[in-house]
């Protein structure tokens, strides 16, 4: 399936690795774009920018949409995936924001061009999540990236670099889809707060999870597998309950587990769509939330009168701003919340295009409970950081 090509690096002894797809035949939906790796010169940080060595990069479901031709805007030439983690190797300047980052490890920002409007993009002409798209070359699936200063935050200090790689497109999908539109972003709203959070075991639905948990609200989930609902009602990940959405009754299931004293709904985070609305508006309270983030069953949701004589809110939601992902940075590093991971490809790095397939395998088939990561280089200390930014 994959396919690996290289290209003559310039500068002779060291070389950035990248992968992206390559274009074959096929209709959107019926094509499988293979992988192909790339080597290049490693990149010079410019005026303002940094050089990061990227430690690990993980995948996310519009990787697998990519390979598919189901998503819009495709490059294939610039590195494939939005998430990635590594540390500044080098400064493409004197100035404080980027000298401040040397020796520090960092988390890419996933998407550009979207600042701190909380309706949206400011120009949606402009606005990318980062990663095999034709409005920016920046991508995660490479071993050196140089990168805006204003595009990392440093990694909160309890995390790993794999940890880190499984953060940031997740991570703020889900703190706007939680926090900006159940809680219009008043964090003192959320403790006590009944929410369900729908297809457990894909990342964004476990952020949400987590970070609903460590809000202090009443987490409850669905999914298909007994198996993930056991876990995310696990002491480790705090969900009050669990129904799973095969049983023809889960949307009753749920009514019996809500508590006495708030035996409602305040708010329902879904990415799924489907028939979402007709099985919760007799759950959720009058003037109740839905947020949706995404439409995985279907690219239409049926809203019904019920839900308008409940004055039930549906609240559209995609990734998020740069502020929205600062502010869930810090609430990450403040509450030690870590990320899920999957499973993770160790050997081999970027090179290792078989096992990185089985990754793409694994979301295409549902597999996974968490992210799925690749391990492209180990975490240097301060003192090989500093050789390292020699060469």
């Amino acid at each position: 399936m994959s396919t690996t090509t290289t290209s003559t690096a310039a500068n002779g002894k060291s070389q950035n690795t990248y992968l992206t797809v390559r274009k074959v035949d096929g209709k959107p939906g019926k094509v499988y774009y293979p992988l192909q790796l790339h080597t290049a010169p490693i990149p010079v940080p410019g005026p303002g920018e940094v050089l990061v060595e990227l430690h690990a990069a993980a995948l996310n479901h519009r990787d697998l949409f990519i390979r598919q031709h189901l998503y819009p805007g495709i490059s294939f030439t610039h590195p494939l995936l939005a998430d990635g983690c590594g540390t500044v190797l080098h400064s493409g300047g004197s100035d404080d924001e980027s000298s401040k980052l040397l020796n520090r490890r960092v988390i890419l920002t996933p998407t550009r061009g979207w600042h701190q409007s909380r309706d949206g993009p400011e120009d949606l002409k402009k606005y990318t999540v980062i990663g095999g798209s034709q409005i920016s070359p920046a991508g995660a699936a490479q071993r050196y990236i140089a990168v805006p200063a204003s595009e990392v935050e440093v990694l909160p200090e309890h995390l790993t670099a794999v940890e880190g790689a499984a953060l940031p497109l997740v991570g703020v999908t889900a703190w706007r889809a939680l926090v900006t539109k159940c809680f219009d972003g008043d964090l003192a709203q959320a403790p006590g707060r009944n929410i369900l959070v729908t297809g457990i075991g894909g990342g964004v639905a476990l952020q949400i999870l987590q970070f609903g948990v460590a809000l202090g609200c009443n987490v409850y989930v669905t999914s298909g597998d007994p198996a993930k609902l056991k876990r995310a009602t696990s002491a480790e990940l705090g969900a009050k309950g669990g129904v799973n959405y095969h049983d023809k009754d889960w949307d009753a299931q749920l009514g019996k587990l809500l508590p006495t004293n708030h035996p409602y709904l305040d708010a329902v985070v879904d990415g799924a769509g489907g028939d979402l609305v007709a099985r919760t508006v007799r759950l959720l309270k009058p003037g109740g939330i839905l947020a949706c983030y995404g439409m995985t069953l279907s690219p239409n949701m049926n809203w019904s009168m019920g839900a308008v004589m409940k004055n039930i809110e549906l609240r559209g939601s995609t990734m998020g701003s740069r502020t929205e992902f600062a502010a869930m940075v810090e609430f990450v590093r403040a509450k030690k919340v870590r990320p899920v991971v999957s499973r993770v490809v160790r050997s081999g790095g970027l090179e290792n295009l078989d096992a990185i397939d089985g990754l793409y395998e694994d979301m295409r088939q549902g597999k996974q409970f968490g992210k799925l990561v690749i391990e492209i280089s180990s975490e240097r200390g301060q003192e090989e950081s500093a050789v390292a930014a020699k060469l």
